[in-house]
This record gives C-alpha cells, sequence and structure tokens, in this order.
C-alpha cells in the first residue's frame, strides 16, 4: 500500500527525518508514535507533499508520488487531517464538506451518506459554522472532511488530542470501521497509548527523527513505552 524509503528532510541545515523507511500494509492502522519535537509531524507533512523532502522515495500501490504535489496526493488516494483540525471557520459544516469534494470537481455533489453515516452530529449540524462547534466535533469534520474524497490511505495526526473521552472512543470506533468495513488503510500519529493499542495494527516508533523500532502493537512493551514515549 504505502512504501516510504530512504525519506531525509531538512530545516535549513538541521537534519530533521533521517533515512525513515515505513510501511503502511492496506486494510491495516498502522501508528507512528513518540515523543513531542522528534518529527512525526514532520514525517506526515513530507508524505502528503507539504514539505519537501531532501531524497527518499513515497509510493502508494506502486505509484511514485515522492515529487507529487501535495493536490495530487490527494487525488491519488491519500486523505490527510492535520494536527489542530484546522476547519473553516466561517464556513458551515456542509460547506466544509463540499470544498472538499471540489477537489474532484463535485462541489454540488450529493454528499456521502456514509461519512454522515459515521458521524451523525454532523448531519444534524450541516449549517452551524465550523467554529462554533466543540473541540469534538471539529474533529469529526476534520476526519469527514478528508473522506469525502474516497482516500485509499486516511493519514492522522494526533486526532484524538484536546477531545472528551467520548469522542476519543467514537474516533477510534470510526478507524476500525473504516479499515474492516471499507478496506481503507490509516495512517495515525498518536501519544494515547491505551488508544494505539486498541485500535492499530502496527506499531512505528521515531526517536530524533529515526524510526527506531516497529512490529505488530502486541509487541509494544512497557519497556519499550517507556523507554521511548514517557515524559
Amino acid at each position: 500500500m504505502l512504501s516510504i524509503r530512504g525519506l531525509n528532510q531538512y530545516y535549513g541545515e538541521s537534519h530533521i527525518l533521517r533515512n525513515v523507511d515505513l510501511d503502511a500494509l492496506p486494510q491495516q492502522c498502522t501508528c507512528v508514535m513518540g515523543r513531542n519535537g522528534v518529527g512525526k509531524t514532520t514525517l506526515m507533512k513530507a508524505l502528503v507533499g507539504l514539505l519537501p523532502v531532501r531524497s527518499g522515495a513515497v509510493t502508494l500501490n506502486e505509484a511514485d508520488l515522492s515529487r507529487a504535489s501535495p493536490e495530487v496526493r490527494a487525488l491519488s488516494g491519500i486523505g490527510y487531517v492535520p494536527q489542530g483540525r484546522d476547519v473553516f471557520g466561517q464556513l458551515t459544516v456542509e460547506e466544509n464538506l463540499r470544498v472538499a469534494m471540489s477537489a474532484k470537481g463535485q462541489f454540488s455533489g450529493k454528499l456521502p451518506d456514509r461519512v454522515l453515516d459515521l458521524f451523525p452530529v454532523l448531519r444534524e449540524m450541516l449549517h452551524r459554522r465550523g467554529g462554533d462547534l466543540s473541540g469534538g466535533q471539529q474533529q469529526q469534520l476534520s476526519i469527514a472532511r478528508a473522506l469525502v474524497l474516497e482516500p485509499k490511505l486516511l493519514v492522522l495526526d494526533e486526532p484524538t488530542e484536546g477531545i472528551q473521552p467520548n469522542i476519543v472512543k467514537q474516533i477510534g470506533e470510526v478507524l476500525r470501521q473504516l479499515v474492516s468495513d471499507d478496506g481503507i488503510t490509516v495512517l495515525l500519529v498518536e501519544q494515547k497509548l491505551p488508544f494505539a493499542r486498541r485500535n492499530a495494527d502496527t506499531f512505528y516508533i521515531m526517536n530524533k527523527g529515526e524510526l527506531v523500532t516497529n512490529g505488530p502493537m502486541a509487541d509494544l512493551s512497557d519497556d519499550l513505552a517507556h523507554q521511548y514515549l514517557s515524559v
């Protein structure tokens, strides 16, 4: 599905991502973990084309996207939910979704029932402005906005950050449905260990711009978590 090989990224002369190799297998949830500031968000932005890289390759279903623009990557099947949500606060929920749909020339098309079924609260709030939603509702809108493009790979950067527990639980349930029922591959950045253990199939741990270990989620021991994730 997704293959990243030898990815190197710099800010000025600072070497941020160091020879990153990562695979996200089809119809699984892969979780990238690590302390703050180790390069997780930089990796996601490089993957979706928002940051340039010095070297390395990104392929999705064997299509080389290494030098593709963010728009091309989105149309190739990568959906992105950024850290901090970034909904359009002055637009309604429906307009937020339609702006995303316009990337495929579908601004006036029917809103996908599947997306609204996953997040029923959004169906009830289609005419409410994005800026008037709670943080949890905005996060649901941000995920829904990525899903209306029918991605093959859904990339989420800390979707549970600052979200109330009941919405965190619902987001986890949605991710599992997307993988098991819709066949979507999920790449997740997450710091909440219980959430990751409940919802991810495999893990990668990042430290100082490098991926230092990975494996099935069942192999993420308490010792590893203490070494690389505790603060």
